[in-house]
């Protein structure tokens, strides 16, 4: 079975020592009297839940997966009550507006818990994270009569969200989409077309699941300035704010994926259903937006817990399966052979996996705290920055996440491709996170378009800047300082060049991305190294920290090659030839 514990001592570590968010917290009013000790209760009672509710289904929900018959879903044994517990504890408004029955925490704080429930059952959080997606854009766009209306319902877990933005012919290019929406005399809108895609559309865990639909008006703009965005709940509420008539849509079947198998994908089709304007006619898709950004970062903390998961299945089998001898001599003399750990080549796999998955929580931390500053400061370097760093985050973490996954994976040779040992869930539950929420190539381009060329690297020139001025340790500054000098001589190459290249930024996107990731890695690993503790916990830190140095961020060379390369490598070849 898949075990999982929350790894506290490092949540604790980056929380109080690395980031020291009581003083960064201590200037914001909303969280005075967040205390240390909250924050660790938080931290115990989120581990347990995951730990003792979420993943002991974890394997039992993919192998049962959901059913779907005459358009209703089934989750599997099991999810409806450890749902009922996750809702129930409060997790989904853990960082919900507290004027609507939130508990308005940090969503810093909000991101470890994220991590946990991922690693501990990615598909049955997902039915959470929309939820709380849904929950974010009915806060910032709505009025308030419909926050009124749903926020409490949606933190509570009464009710569940789902968002419906992709058709069939429609993937990412969201202009093109035909759903369409007519006014009615009272207010009210008929919404009809087929959404594909659409996450906890259906399923029996809640008593209304309100869908966010994209739509367009008859008289809207073309592409991508003529949609707008409508409240669609399955049941339309009564007078009471109860679920009352069965609106017109239903679930046409659900989707055989390759992994989340327990989390209900379905084709929806609208067939006038009732729906209801969030926010303003034809501003849809930038009132999407500021869902899809925290599900971003939230999607990124999923192949963060993938990694998690996967680290702590393969540490824990290499440390007890018994493999040939070490190089230097048996180091189990009394036994057939030595455990795999004595290898060096297994050692390459698990460091590979803890250091990029480490660095990944630090860096998934620093973006949430960027969150934090942006709305509750109304920071505006921090808004900068954390616009610049969202599509980092869903990419790096989840093409990180599913590196780390596959290693683990490899740790147990033979044994990690049969059920059994659920490693190979992992992988294939890791990999939809690449793909969901905007694919890795568009957060790539995202990030080169519309961020670094934009405004021409100063957003992080500005956070390089503020890097070089940290204290780092003797044996890793030469390092970080090489790396932060190649980023920036590569953003300014690369914002010259595409001038003339129009190509350029498309064909080295994804290589950028990874460039910056690893750097800002190296950068957060020089952090923790700098500040962890004289003792064992610090002395790994440490020792990761090197290796990350001296096995990892040389990646960052070939990509400087890459990234430089002309578009012809690219582009030269004729459509014909493909």
């Amino acid at each position: 079975m898949l075990e999982y514990q929350a790894p506290r001592q490092d949540l604790e570590f980056l929380l109080f020592d690395v980031f020291k968010v009581q003083d960064v917290w201590a200037d914001m009013p909303q969280f005075a009297d967040l205390s240390d000790d909250l924050v660790r209760a938080v931290l115990e009672e989120g581990g347990k839940l995951a730990g003792q509710v979420m993943a002991p289904l974890n394997q039992s929900g993919d192998q049962q997966g959901c059913q779907w018959q005459d358009g209703e879903v089934r989750t599997p044994q099991g999810f409806k009550e450890a749902f009922t517990e996750l809702a129930g504890g409060g997790w989904l408004g853990l960082s919900g507006n507290p004027d609507y029955e939130g508990q308005g925490m940090p969503k810093l704080l909000g991101c470890l818990l994220e991590e946990m429930f991922w690693a501990a059952n990615s598909s049955l959080y997902l039915y959470g994270t929309l939820t709380v997606g849904a929950a974010i854009c009915i806060e910032a766009h709505a009025s308030e009569a419909q926050k009124a209306l749903y926020l409490p319902r949606l933190y509570s877990g009464e009710w569940t969200g789902a968002m419906a933005l992709t058709e069939a012919h429609a993937g990412s290019d969201l202009g093109i989409m035909r759903c369409r929406a007519e006014p009615a005399d009272d207010g009210s809108y008929a919404i009809t077309g087929t959404k594909i895609f659409i996450t906890s559309g259906e399923h029996d865990m809640a008593d209304n699941i309100v869908h966010l639909v994209l739509a367009r008006l008859a008289d809207a703009p073309a592409g991508s300035r003529g949609i707008s965005l409508f409240i669609v709940p399955k049941f339309i509420p009564d007078e009471s704010g109860n679920p009352g008539t069965r609106n017109s849509f239903a679930s046409g079947s659900i989707e055989h994926k390759m992994g989340i198998n327990a989390s209900a994908t379905s084709v929806m089709n609208y067939d006038g259903a009732v729906g209801f304007l969030l926010g303003e006619e034809n501003q849809g898709l930038a009132a999407m937006f500021t869902m899809m950004n925290y599900e971003r970062l939230s999607v990124g903390l999923q192949g963060l817990g993938a990694g998690e998961l996967a680290y702590q299945q393969a540490a824990s089998y290499a440390a007890e399966r018994l493999q040939g001898r070490s190089a230097t001599g048996p180091q189990n003399p009394e036994g057939p052979a030595d455990a795999l750990l004595v290898h060096g080549d297994v050692r390459r796999m698990l460091l590979t996996v803890r250091a990029l998955t480490e660095a990944g929580r630090a860096f998934s931390m620093f973006v949430g705290m960027q969150l934090d500053l942006a709305k509750y400061k109304a920071d505006p370097a921090a808004q900068a920055l954390s616009e610049l760093l969202t599509p980092v985050a869903k990419a790096f973490l989840t093409d990180r996440g599913f590196e780390c996954a596959v290693l683990a994976q490899q740790v147990f040779g033979g044994h990690g491709f049969v059920r059994e040992w659920g490693v190979e869930q992992i992988v294939r539950d890791a990999r939809i996170a690449q793909i969901y929420e905007g694919t890795n190539g568009i957060q790539a381009m995202d990030l080169i378009n519309r961020k670094v060329l934009r405004d021409a690297g100063s957003t992080l020139h500005a956070l390089v800047s503020n890097i070089r001025s940290e204290a780092v340790p003797p044996g890793l500054r030469e390092g970080l300082i090489a790396a932060l000098d190649r980023l920036e001589a590569v953003t300014a190459e690369l914002v010259s060049r595409s001038r003339q290249d129009a190509d350029l930024p498309g064909s080295a996107a994804t290589d950028y991305l990874d460039l910056v990731g690893y750097t800002l890695y190296a950068w957060l690993w020089a952090r923790m190294a700098e500040t962890a503790p004289q003792d064992q916990f610090g002395d790994a830190k440490r020792r990761c920290a090197e290796f990350y140095f001296a096995r990892i961020l040389p990646r960052t060379l070939a990509l400087e090659q890459t990234v430089l390369a002309h578009s012809s490598s690219v582009m030269a070849m004729d459509e014909s030839a493909f």
